[in-house]
């Protein structure tokens, strides 16, 4: 009898032997899609091979498998590799499973219907704020939408300055020193922790954005942003809808466990 009962415990959890080879398995696709960055979308063979740390036809296997999953695509072109489509259906579902997504949810309808703009919800994602929920407006004659899922410039875009006004220097890698020692960078950082707030008017295409910070404790998790028109938003922290995003922001801060709902510096 005891014996029955390990080996039915055996064949749920996996024989050792057999386990083990399945983790390392497991272990070494992750490490193969994970070396993949922003910065270096492609890769080769070779590239991927000193990544693995394993022999060349290791890593072949590797990539044929992934390529079959639709996680890896190989251009022959340049014999590069890049991640794959499937990604991205991942990468979506990810989003859209953040416990953020989900708090926010309410706040970000609540505050369509008081200010008629639209409102986006952006998280770091270890190197730019990414969009992961937008709510439009619909009342206007111009109607703007923000597609979840875009990366947002790091130190152009009010919500990207939000990030780098609460996040650790350390955990902006990318951060060029040059920007961070940047007078005109400072001062806007520096005004963000005041104000709590980031206004954004790129001349280019006439809309603007006012960002400001969640918190889940005492720690920025992510921004609510407003997305107008430069007719329609007010480039004023002071204005109504700046103070309006603030209250909004401030109440979700508290609802994620942050004492005060305040800015805190990171």
């Amino acid at each position: 009898m005891a014996t029955k009962a390990q080996g039915g415990a055996g064949e749920q959890d996996g024989p050792p032997e057999r386990t083990a080879p399945t983790i390392q398995t497991v272990q070494r696709a992750a490490l193969i899609l994970g070396s993949f960055t922003v910065g270096k979308p492609h890769m080769s063979l070779n590239e991927i091979t000193a990544c693995l740390g394993a022999s060349k036809a290791t890593a072949h296997r590797y990539t044929k498998a992934l390529r079959a999953a639709n996680l890896l695509r190989y251009d022959e072109r340049t014999s590069l590799y890049s991640l794959g489509p499937q990604v991205l259906t991942l990468a979506g579902a990810a989003r859209a499973g953040l416990p953020i997504v989900a708090a926010a949810e309410p706040y970000m309808e609540d505050l369509v219907r008081r200010i008629d703009e639209t409102i986006v919800l952006s998280v770091w994602d270890g190197e730019s704020a990414t969009v992961v929920r937008s709510v439009d407006n619909t009342d206007h004659m111009v109607r703007i939408s923000v597609r979840v899922g875009s990366r947002l410039q790091l130190t152009s875009s009010a919500q990207g300055r939000v990030f780098l006004a609460f996040l650790g220097p350390d955990q902006v890698p990318t951060l060029p020193r040059s920007v961070r020692k940047s007078p005109e960078l400072l001062a806007e950082l520096e005004a963000i922790r005041q104000h709590g707030l980031s206004v954004n008017s790129p001349a280019v295409n006439g809309v603007r954005t006012i960002a400001a910070p969640i918190f889940e404790g005492d720690k920025i998790s992510g921004t609510l942003a407003i997305v107008g028109t430069t007719a329609t938003v007010p480039d004023d922290v002071k204005s109504p809808m700046a103070q309006a995003l603030l209250e909004t922001t401030r109440a979700l801060s508290q609802r994620l466990g942050n004492s005060n709902g305040a800015p805190v510096a990171g």
